[in-house]
């Protein structure tokens, strides 16, 4: 697929794309001008895991092709909870825990974006739904919503369709998003929403809550803005398992809740089946680059792995750390084939001990493994 804008080239060939709204005409207008886009966090945690780090890196995107991204941190929405791709309800935070949450994420993004660059907007969407008239917001935007077309998305199917229970107030979130999306259109010219595949429905919704209302305030359909929508999808592994879970639970990107040195190895991990994947999706490294990385064969694939896990702990702890931890990884990595070799000599003195002659040179060779 050929794009004329340089933002859904990269896009695209990085693997981000799974779902678009009318993308002939968004690429048309990204090309013209620099536009502003959002993307959602919702304060659930302290820090964000590598879950968000495909949200993260479009916001590196955005920078880089000139636009501007829009941080839009769930203060108000975190009251609710988001029922996408959950089984069950969230657990329902106080105002202090999301205030909390909210600094801690906030403190998370700040490793990856450049806070300091005028052209990117760190906002809480609290600001303007904590006012809302609950009356008054149903009359105006509540009547724009059809409850069989609400039943119709995926997030809700899903939770119906398993007998899990949907909350009333948890029926209202995807409400309350497309409203965010339609303040963020009319207050900061926000034209670009960005989630993931489970957003789909709450990005569509947005579009439609704001084309409504401007053709409720009488614009012109002919002269109207038009508003995007841009899904990822759903990031899994090799073997089919969502991206970012372990034994030990979530990979964390904020270091007091996972060592740097972890979140290298996580990556260093990798299945050889998904390093190139990984590496389009969670570095800066050019394509052309990854493409000769992408012919490496048998163990050469382990050269690969470790650029992929460098890169990613260079974005996240920065380079310093980066090159502490390759350091620590390469130290462990020869120690352990020290004591290997160390400890198949050992075995051969034991097997020899009621032997009268010397360990023969040959025995050592074959021991170790050194013969094809």
């Amino acid at each position: 697929m050929n794009f004329k804008s340089s933002f859904l080239q990269e896009f695209f060939l990085r693997g981000f794309l799974a779902q678009s709204t009318n993308l002939e005409k968004l690429d048309e207008t990204l090309i013209n001008q620099s536009i502003s886009a959002y993307i959602g966090f919702d304060c659930t945690a302290k820090s964000l895991h590598i879950g968000s780090l495909v949200q993260i890196m479009i916001l590196r995107l955005l920078q880089r092709h000139n636009h501007i991204p829009i941080i839009l941190l769930g203060g108000g929405t975190t009251k609710i909870g988001d029922p996408s791709g959950k089984d069950e309800s969230r657990q329902i935070l106080n105002s202090n825990q999301i205030e909390n949450n909210l600094v801690g994420i906030k403190k998370t993004l700040e490793k990856f974006l450049n806070i300091n660059n005028k052209n990117l907007l760190i906002l809480n969407n609290d600001q303007w739904l904590k006012n809302l008239n609950y009356i008054d917001f149903l009359r105006d935007i509540g009547k724009h919503f059809s409850i069989n077309r609400m039943l119709s998305f995926e997030s809700v199917k899903l939770r119906l369709d398993r007998d899990q229970p949907l909350s009333f107030i948890e029926f209202n979130y995807m409400i309350l998003q497309a409203y965010d999306f339609y303040h963020l259109f009319k207050n900061f010219n926000c034209r670009l929403q960005i989630g993931g595949s489970d957003q789909w429905g709450n990005i569509v919704n947005g579009i439609e809550l704001i084309r409504r209302l401007n053709h409720q305030n009488d614009i012109n359909d002919n002269s109207m803005i038009e508003s995007f929508g841009l899904t990822t999808p759903l990031l899994t592994t090799h073997d089919g398992k969502k991206m970012g879970k372990t034994a030990d639970g979530a990979v964390w990107l904020d270091e007091s809740m996972l060592s740097p040195f972890d979140y290298f190895q996580y990556f260093r991990n990798t299945h050889d089946a998904d390093v190139i994947k990984f590496l389009k999706l969670f570095t800066d490294l050019s394509l052309e680059y990854i493409s000769n990385l992408e012919k490496l064969d048998g163990s050469e694939i382990n050269k690969a792995k470790e650029i992929l896990a460098f890169e990613t702990t260079k974005i996240c702890h920065g380079e310093k750390v980066a090159t502490e931890v390759l350091n620590k990884a390469r130290e462990i990595f020869v120690q352990k084939n020290n004591n290997s070799f160390e400890e198949k000599i050992v075995k051969l003195r034991i097997n020899n001990i009621d032997k009268s002659h010397s360990i023969k040179l040959t025995d050592i060779i074959f021991e170790i493994g050194a013969t094809k």
